[in-house]
């Protein structure tokens, strides 16, 4: 194994070390992981979603764990295969927005001047622009489908996460490791790349959770609307059907009922992530933590009081 080999698999160590350590990091993943199963080998358990199995509206049976929709369309099915689709879309977005927030913000602290200003000025005009209201403009006028979704939530969504990143760079730019890249003859693309981004892993790593929440909760949200490809099955699409089908007005409750709690536990497994990866990042949270296990250690009660060191000399 190379060396680059090697150093992945150590840091992979490391990153799952601290979230067996970390009580919500490891909730989210195994949350996650639950859905991530569901959504890669789900569908080769389930029949066609779109096929007619039964009554409309029949309530759920042994013979259909989830009932039908208003169409005669097995529950079950229509939400195992949804899952690929919603979550394929909402990590597809958070990487797309992430990159491109990094792209462009990176670039702008590194390089500063005009190009920092233009590029600024860019996505300071993203940020004012209201994302929701933009995202059903551009939906609207665009044909439907998953890439059309994909590529307005990642258009109204990449301009927060440059502004975080670029705040970062400026910061890092004036580091003594940048100088000494800089001092050796290293090209700026290298700088980046090799020195700057690695110290904004964990940042990234938190922006993409959240960006990954943000796409499957506007994701579900148009489509309930109906500015997606309605033909298809997705979680949003299922939410979509049950209101034409005026499943609130007639009880059909678990046409949309397991629809909002698996949207509700995805937001929930990625937020507890986020949350864990946060308390294993953050030097305060840790210094905390660390000060924490000393005062136990030493029989003494954890308390919310900032620490006094006394100099009895």
């Amino acid at each position: 194994m190379s060396a680059s080999g090697v150093a992945t698999s150590s840091g992979i160590a490391v990153w799952w070390g601290a979230i067996r350590r970390d009580r919500k990091a490891l909730a989210g993943s195994v949350i996650l992981a639950i859905f991530l199963v569901i959504a890669i080998a789900g569908p080769w358990f389930v029949g066609d979603p779109t096929a007619p199995v039964g009554i409309p509206l029949q309530p759920p049976s042994a013979d259909h764990w989830l009932g039908t929709t208003g169409q005669g369309q097995d529950v079950l099915a229509q939400l195992v295969v949804g899952t690929r689709v919603s979550l394929a879309i909402g990590f597809a977005v958070g990487f797309a927005v992430v990159l491109i927030g990094a792209l462009v913000g990176v670039t702008a602290g590194y390089f500063g001047g005009r190009i920092d200003g233009f590029l600024s000025l860019l996505f300071n005009v993203f940020l004012v622009l209201p994302g929701l209201p933009l995202a059903i403009v551009i939906a609207a006028y665009l044909p439907s489908g998953p890439l059309t979704l994909g590529l307005v939530l990642t258009v109204t969504g990449w301009a927060w996460n440059a502004r975080v990143l670029r705040s970062q760079t400026l910061s890092q730019r004036r580091r003594d490791f940048v100088a000494a890249a800089i001092v050796s003859g290293e090209s700026s693309p290298r700088i980046i790349v090799r020195e700057i981004l690695p110290t904004m892993t964990s940042l990234m790593v938190a922006q993409m959770i959240g960006s990954t929440v943000y796409a499957i909760g506007a994701q579900v949200g148009l489509e309930f609307l109906g500015l997606g490809d309605v033909s298809g099955v997705t979680w949003g699409t299922n939410l979509y059907w049950a209101q034409n089908d005026s499943a609130l007005l007639t009880g059909a409750w678990w046409t949309f009922a397991p629809t909002g709690l698996c949207v509700a536990l995805v937001g929930f497994g990625l937020t507890m992530l986020n949350s864990g990866f946060d308390e294993i990042t953050n030097p305060r949270l840790v210094l905390e933590r660390a000060w924490r296990a000393h005062l136990i250690r030493r029989g003494r009660g954890a308390t919310r009081s900032t620490p006094v060191v006394m100099d009895r000399g």
